[in-house]
């Protein structure tokens, strides 16, 4: 099969994943977090296969698919706000690699993701409180959704590596076998 070809289409099955991860969401609420990470791991999977301009295409078009297809649009900007910090993280290592050897490299790097997080994450409970909470939040719970947020991007960014270098890796060499 031409590259090209290939690569346009898995693209494709893997956008349509997204979005039946995103609609999946609204119909199995208990797990809508979870499949929305699994969406957003996606834009990262293409990201690395096929590099920054697909995985920046793949990125706005499940963006704007899912604003299409998918009923409830605060799903949507969740998926959106995940799969720009998957974007930017990815976008930002090949960049470290460049730095001299005595570099903490990964310092610098977990430095940035708690960066884009929280340029993210901040200003979505502290302007959208009435849109995501029944009411005003007070100070003592705000600190407390603060630290809990640092604590899920831990989490959220410990399974996007796993995914990538256990779950990925092994579907991937089915998937791509040399000389095809």
């Amino acid at each position: 099969m031409h590259v090209k070809a290939k690569k346009m289409a898995f693209s494709g099955m893997l956008l349509a994943l997204t979005i039946v991860c995103m609609l999946l969401g609204s119909i199995i609420e208990t797990s809508t977090l979870f499949l929305l990470a699994a969406a957003s791991y996606f834009v990262g999977i293409v990201l690395r296969e096929f590099g920054e301009k697909t995985g920046i295409a793949f990125y706005l078009a499940g963006v704007l698919l899912g604003l299409i297809a998918a009923p409830n649009k605060f799903y949507v900007v969740s998926y959106a706000a995940m799969g720009f910090y998957i974007l930017a993280i990815e976008l930002v290592w090949p960049h470290l690699g460049r730095l001299p050897e005595n570099v903490k490299r990964r310092g610098i790097f977990w430095t940035i993701k708690y960066i884009v997080f929280n340029v993210i994450y901040i200003p979505a409970v502290l302007f959208f409180q009435e849109l995501l909470f029944a009411h005003k939040l007070s100070t003592g719970i705000m600190i407390g959704l603060f630290m809990a947020g640092q604590a899920g991007l831990f989490i959220y960014d410990r399974a996007y590596e796993y995914v990538q270098r256990e779950l990925w890796s092994k579907f991937r060499g089915r998937l791509f076998k040399s000389g095809e």
